[in-house]
């Protein structure tokens, strides 16, 4: 039975699902890798375990709705519009060289000018899912590189919609036709300003109403109404599905609810966008690529050098920094999961053909499979090649110091001028205290200049650049970046060049700390153990423990490089030294305020004593303080206390002086 076919297939495509996003996480590979892999194994070219491809591609179409819909509801405007024009015009010249780069070649093999653009739509989109995955995994999200990649891929995300517009248009130019191709311009842009003037005036409204009800289950359908129905009339006015689900998730991005839709439907999201994924993988025909493997290999090859070299020329001239430009433009070398919803449009187009397919999906699968690998030997192929020209210029970079920086000695050097290298920065300035700073993005070192700040543009990972800002006769060092590997070949290389100036390094991981000790750091501040630091301090505070206590057992903490934060076990003289600390007397000063239950009432009638064990050192009342008061002492509303006691007998004092509360 056809049915018991379908479902069959259905429960090998969602067992496949399920045990792919569970070995991607073991394995810490994104799983679109897995899926591609996947949908290749499983295929009618593979092990033949799915054998009607059109009713997963159903499924995957439902999978691709949502995909877009999410990430139309994850596209910030606002973001976008705040984003550095450095970013903005970088993402620019990339879509732009790389579309020219490619039509130049295909040009060159007689193929038409339309498809030869289309290939450069293709070629030009990288994975964002990917990309981003490996950054977050890797910890490098908001180091320049991550902000720079997240820039990129976000210019080119928006780029789908004019691509996807285009499509008819190239397909139409293809085939000469002048009149073709006005009316399917004129057609597409029709139809996109009536929907999207549609969807913008009724569904916020819609959707509020709907809120309104505060019944989840009709929430969720008519979110799923809202995207399957946009793409439904975005097909029907000759568009794609895609593009519709697009333009929906984009509308409702603008509403209050967009968050509450976001955590609704990415479930289904993530179940059906694995599901396409895997459709993606089964349109692979092994066969073909036995008979002819070159072509494939020719093309991934081409890929990921035109895109590696289009990135890297673009941020070197940029940003003036080769080691950045080989760092994004490894990130940025494989086919992004647009290009596969503008493969399947240009097929219905007559852009692509099966064979054309094959070979791009041949291609296209193993530039996503290398890109863990690639970013992986980033950094080492970065630094290899950028030390060398390091080595090169080393000389030179003596010589051209500026006489400031030169005349400076004692000085602090701060590599990073993000947040925390600010704040510093205003504390020494303050503190009339010389130092230097280091800084990759221009757009900060401008910033800085504009503020007279003694900023200069450069990576610290090179030593001459680390020269040029006075390394030899520097006294602190202080690294604040978010680049875990750029930070350790920081203190690496300030090390080598100078054993005995003071590295203090802010990190946000704990895996970092001790490789960056063993590396030569004197200090290393992780931000997630000195916030623990900070709330443990506020709340022994409050169980009135003195302050010198707490400062002692964050310097005891602090010189066990936060052992005792990470699980490790303190030897038994720190132990004892810490239950020392906490059964100390101390003093601390209370209050007595206008609703308190001891005012009017003697200290012998209050028993503040004998009830919570502390003695009563002084009164002060008006400015004035009374010495050795007598248990006949009345206590008055404004009176400060001044007690002694260890701190749970001060914590019991402050609750009986404290007044009651009204339930």
């Amino acid at each position: 039975m056809p049915e018991i076919r379908f479902l069959e297939e259905l429960l090998i495509v969602l067992a496949v699902t399920i045990s792919i996003v569970f070995l991607s996480q073991k394995l810490r590979v994104p799983a679109i890798v897995g899926f591609l892999l996947a949908g290749v194994v499983i295929g009618p070219g593979g092990l033949g375990l799915i054998t009607s491809v059109n009713q997963v591609e159903t499924l995957a179409d439902i999978g691709l709705v949502l995909l877009l819909f999410i990430i139309g509801i994850e596209f910030s405007l606002e973001s976008f519009l705040t984003m550095q024009r450095r970013i903005i015009w970088a993402g620019f010249l990339q879509v732009f060289a790389t579309v020219l780069v490619v039509l130049t070649i295909m040009l060159s093999l007689g193929v038409p000018p339309g498809v030869g653009v289309f290939y450069g739509f293709l070629v030009t989109m990288s994975s964002t899912a990917i990309v981003l995955r490996i950054y977050n995994d890797r910890g490098e999200t908001n180091s320049i590189q991550g902000r720079l990649a997240s820039g990129t891929l976000l210019f080119q995300d928006l780029c789908i919609v004019p691509m996807m517009l285009l499509v008819p248009f190239l397909a139409q130019s293809a085939q000469g036709s002048l009149l073709g191709v006005g009316w399917a311009i004129l057609k597409s842009l029709l139809a996109l300003v009536l929907i999207v003037w549609t969807a913008r005036k009724l569904l916020p409204r819609l959707l509020h109403q709907v809120a309104l009800v505060r019944n989840r289950e009709v929430f969720i359908l008519f979110v799923v109404l809202i995207c399957l129905g946009t793409a439904w009339l975005s097909s029907v006015s000759g568009l794609s599905l895609a593009l519709g689900a697009l333009i929906a998730g984009l509308v409702i991005s603008e509403s209050e609810l967009s968050h509450q839709v976001v955590a609704d439907v990415l479930p289904l999201r993530d179940c059906f966008s694995g599901i396409f994924f895997i459709s993606i993988g089964m349109l692979l025909n092994p066969e073909i690529l036995r008979q002819d493997w070159l072509t494939p290999v020719v093309e991934l090859l081409l890929i990921v050098s035109i895109k590696t070299l289009v990135v890297l020329v673009i941020f070197w001239w940029l940003y003036r920094s080769a080691r950045l430009g080989i760092l994004l433009g490894l990130s940025l070398a494989q086919i992004g999961e647009f290009s596969f919803i503008l493969a399947k449009a240009g097929i219905g187009h007559n852009l692509l053909s099966t064979t054309e397919e094959q070979t791009f999906l041949a291609a296209s699968i193993p530039s996503m499979i290398a890109t863990p690998f690639l970013i992986q030997s980033a950094h080492r192929i970065a630094d290899r090649l950028t030390g060398q020209m390091g080595r090169e210029n080393e000389k030179r970079s003596v010589a051209d110091r500026t006489t400031e920086t030169a005349e400076i000695e004692g000085h602090v050097i701060i590599v990073g001028y993000g947040l925390n290298g600010q704040n510093l920065a205003r504390v020494l300035r303050e503190s009339g205290i010389p130092y230097q700073v280091l800084e990759l993005d221009p757009e900060l070192v401008r910033a800085g200049k504009a503020a007279g700040e003694p900023i200069n543009f450069g990576d610290g990972t090179r030593t001459d650049i680390l020269q040029q800002v006075g390394i030899g006769r520097a006294r602190v060092l202080v690294i604040a970046i978010s680049d875990p590997t750029a930070t350790a070949r920081t203190v690496s290389q300030a090390r080598r060049l100078r054993s005995d100036v003071k590295i203090l390094v802010r990190t946000r991981y704990v895996a970092e700390i001790e490789r960056l000790y063993s590396l030569g750091a004197n200090q290393v501040i992780p931000e997630e153990f000195e916030t623990s630091v900070e709330i443990f301090a506020r709340v022994l505070q409050e169980y009135h423990v003195p302050r010198n206590v707490i400062g002692l057992q964050v310097d005891l903490i602090r010189r066990e490089h936060y052992g005792t934060l990470r699980g490790l076990r303190l030897e038994g003289k720190q132990l004892d030294e810490l239950s020392q600390f906490l059964v100390g007397a101390t003093t601390d000063t209370f209050s007595v305020l206008d609703d308190s239950p001891v005012v009017g009432r003697s200290l012998q009638e209050t028993a503040l004593g004998e009830r919570s064990r502390v003695t009563v050192i002084a009164v002060v009342r008006d400015g004035k303080p009374f010495h050795n008061v007598g248990s006949d002492f009345v206590l008055q509303s404004g009176d400060l206390l001044v007690l002694l006691g260890d701190h749970e007998s001060l914590d019991h004092a402050a609750q009986m002086i404290s007044p009651r509360s009204s339930s």
